[in-house]
């Protein structure tokens, strides 16, 4: 299975396979910061730009299920006016730096990036098996978000997300999560630790514990 993060695109607007992160380093410093697990504020007008982190947008359903909408990161814009659900929130994953942004060229151009990561995202959380979802979700992550180590030893997946939040995103369950991790770990795809841990491998983090994978792939 290969998933690329970029989303090809016929318009010659931006080239998909350059990031905005890498078109607009020089926008200004952050307006706010928000610390990991904390809610962005939602204006009918305010959008968000990130200028470094990574965050959630999420609504939930009558019974209080969880539905995650997308993940986003630097050179993202997030906000209210880019989606209609209601509820609709902004939970932040690691700290999060933010801008608030006006109409401007940049604009444009985030709002097709927006458009094709919403795109990707759904590919991935549409697929049949379960399995399929959650290895692509983790590949996509890691190509997003992750960090990469030396030696070729893989991507570090660094979010604060419980098994939970993983089986919310792919329509799963946490029972199904936790297998299908150990599952990826005998086969090698992934390694796990837990903070306070780093150094050896955790064959179970407890639910509520910082969750980070080393995708290899």
């Amino acid at each position: 299975m290969n998933i690329h993060s970029s989303v090809g695109s016929p318009l010659p607007l931006i080239d998909s396979q350059l990031s905005l992160t890498s078109q607009t380093r020089k926008i200004a410093r952050p307006d706010e910061r928000f610390n990991s697990k904390e809610i962005l504020p939602l204006k009918l007008e305010k959008i968000w730009k990130i200028e470094a982190g990574v965050v959630r947008s999420m609504t939930w359903n009558e019974e209080g299920k969880v539905i995650t909408l997308g993940f986003w990161g630097e050179g993202d814009i997030v906000g209210k006016p880019l989606s209609q659900m209601n509820p609709y929130q902004l939970e932040c994953l690691t700290p999060v730096e933010v801008s608030e942004i006006g109409p401007h060229s940049y604009l444009q151009q985030a709002l097709l990036v927006h458009a094709w990561k919403s795109e990707k995202f759904l590919s991935i959380i549409h697929q049949l098996s379960v399995s399929d979802r959650f290895l692509s979700l983790l590949e996509w992550l890691s190509a997003e978000f992750g960090h990469p180590l030396g030696n070729n030893q893989g991507t570090l997946i660094n979010l604060r997300m419980t098994h939970q939040d993983f089986a919310d995103t792919i329509g799963s369950s946490r029972v199904t999560i936790t297998r299908l991790l150990s599952q990826f770990e005998r086969e090698g795809i992934i390694q796990r630790f837990c903070n306070g841990h780093q150094n050896k491998l955790s064959h179970l983090c407890h639910l509520l514990c910082r969750q980070s994978v080393i995708f290899k792939g």
